[in-house]
């Protein structure tokens, strides 16, 4: 099924092939590089949608389907992720619509049925076989208060995953939060639909759920919206942590367990309070931009109220505190090339990206590589996306620094996440 470009306030480019190496010709360029993770980069860059062939073939007895996210508890057949051929995990939540409005001046994927196999195709051409993330156990059961576990406790193929406050202070100020993310934007408009807390009764309840399960999850992440307050700035939004990483350590019976929290840059005294007083055992502090003048315009939030340079010490300082190998910050692959302020080629980002990426993985920080995809009710939502030749030569060479200076991805690996292009390559 082809897909055509349609009028919109960010429309199709025209000659978007033409101007950029397509996905076999990057597959050539770098013989290093998986082709399913090439592939991958390509779907979370362009995006994709389901043919109603496809939608059809979801069965929601063994596909994972229902998802609370920050922005909705929708009960829509929406699929929670993919899963190529040789195990490469996609992580979205594709559906029907082809969110052409806003795509990034690329056109979409299609997921599609031939022959009697779902495909990945371009333009009628089928490309790979795709599956969907499979249902885990505790999706249909009830927590004591009578909430479905799935609106409790995200999955992924191999890890838990929760989001205890489903909004970001950082919006609560005009132009505070980061351009690329709608998180309050499409919050708002289901507002009263749906809690802004998770209840600690009902996550308590679905992970002695999930757990019955054996052998389907490695680890639990905790990855929420930012929460300002506090004697200090952060200090509520650490001591929840503290409360939810304590209640899973006596679930899991003091027990040392994969755990990552994703947060924003904490300072000395908070750091030291995660890692005394609970078993918390890897961190993450998304700087999201490598450079300090794009920093302060994408992030105006962050900047504001911790500033770039703090942010980058305050990770330096919990490698001390936590240790090699378990810090790591994140960045939107692809948001340093927004206009008007951002870098004005590619090939400058490149260089400048991957010097100060060695700055950071040089003193004990992995780096995640999450792919820029504009989104609806962001500010970048007209925005472009990078090539796909940008952002494979970015993964590459982020797994050459990180190899160079012999860091593991343990916490946002092929293993664990599967958003991370960069990390995919550990494997090989």
């Amino acid at each position: 099924m082809a897909v055509k470009a349609v009028k919109s306030n960010n429309k199709i480019s025209a000659d978007w092939r033409e101007r950029e190496l397509g996905l076999d010709e990057v597959i050539k360029k770098h013989p290093n590089v998986s082709p399913f993770v090439i592939l991958k980069t390509d779907l979370l860059r362009r995006s994709v949608f389901l043919t109603d062939a496809a939608q059809n073939t979801l069965d929601p007895n063994k596909d994972a389907l229902f998802a609370r996210s920050h922005f909705d508890e929708n009960i829509a057949k929406r699929v929670n992720g993919l899963i190529l051929r040789d195990g490469t995990t996609i992580v979205g939540s594709f559906g029907t619509e082809l969110r052409r409005e806003f795509n990034g001046g690329v056109e979409p994927y299609t997921i599609d049925v031939v022959n009697g196999k779902t495909v990945i195709t371009d333009h009628g051409k089928v490309i790979e076989d795709v599956y969907f993330w499979p249902k885990p156990d505790y999706y249909d059961k009830l927590t004591k208060n009578g909430k479905p576990m799935w609106q409790i406790l995200g999955a992924r193929p191999q890890r838990m995953e929760f989001s205890i406050y489903h909004y970001c202070d950082f919006w609560n100020e005009p132009g505070g939060g980061c351009k690329y993310c709608n998180i309050a934007a499409v919050y708002n408009k289901t507002k009263g639909q749906k809690s802004i807390n998770l209840d600690i009764e009902d996550i308590s309840d679905a992970v002695d759920a999930a757990i019955s399960q054996a052998g389907r999850y490695c680890m639990i992440l905790l990855c929420s919206g930012s929460q300002l307050g506090g004697n200090e700035l952060l200090d509520d939004e650490v001591e929840q942590y503290i409360k939810l990483l304590q209640l899973f350590e006596k679930i899991f019976n003091g027990n040392r367990i994969m755990t990552q929290l994703i947060s924003p840059a904490y300072n000395e005294r908070q750091l030291r309070r995660l890692r005394n007083e609970t078993f918390l055992a890897g961190y993450t502090a998304d700087i999201e931009i490598l450079n300090e003048e794009i920093f302060n315009w994408v992030c105006q939030g962050k900047a504001k109220h911790i500033g770039y340079k703090n942010w980058r010490d305050r990770l330096f300082k919990a490698v001390e505190i936590f240790g090699p190998n378990s810090v790591n910050t994140g960045i939107v692959s692809g948001a340093e090339l927004a206009q008007p302020n951002g870098f004005k080629t590619e090939e400058q980002a490149l260089e400048s990206y991957l010097a100060e990426s060695e700055y950071f993985i040089s003193h004990g920080v992995g780096i995640a590589q999450t792919v820029f995809q504009p989104a609806p009710g962001s500010y970048f939502k007209d925005q472009k996306v990078p090539s796909l030749d940008y952002l494979i030569s970015y993964a590459e060479g982020l797994d050459a620094l990180q190899r160079k200076y012999r860091l593991e991805a343990y916490f946002d690996d092929y293993r664990t996440c599967g958003n991370h292009p960069n990390t995919d390559l550990a494997r090989i």
